[in-house]
């Protein structure tokens, strides 16, 4: 059976919120019959990504507003 769960990468200050946030990102672990395959990522997030889009301009690719741009790559 697979499962999906939310990993925590890191904390980073970000200057845009102006806090700390916690980075996070989805994956698929695989079935235990194919325990040699890695687990897929799915997707990612920010802990502050909701208060981000509250704002009046789109933020990054962890608030899922600017697909192009990340601000901690």
């Amino acid at each position: 059976m697979t499962r999906r769960i939310w990993i925590r990468q890191k904390t980073i200050a970000c200057e845009h919120a102006g806090r700390d946030v916690t980075l996070e990102v989805e994956v698929v672990e695989p079935p235990e019959f194919l325990p040699d395959q890695p687990p897929r990522l799915l997707g990612h997030r920010c802990s502050y990504g909701i208060g981000c889009n509250a704002l009046d301009r789109p933020t990054c690719v962890w608030a899922g507003s600017l697909p192009g741009y990340d601000p901690f790559a």
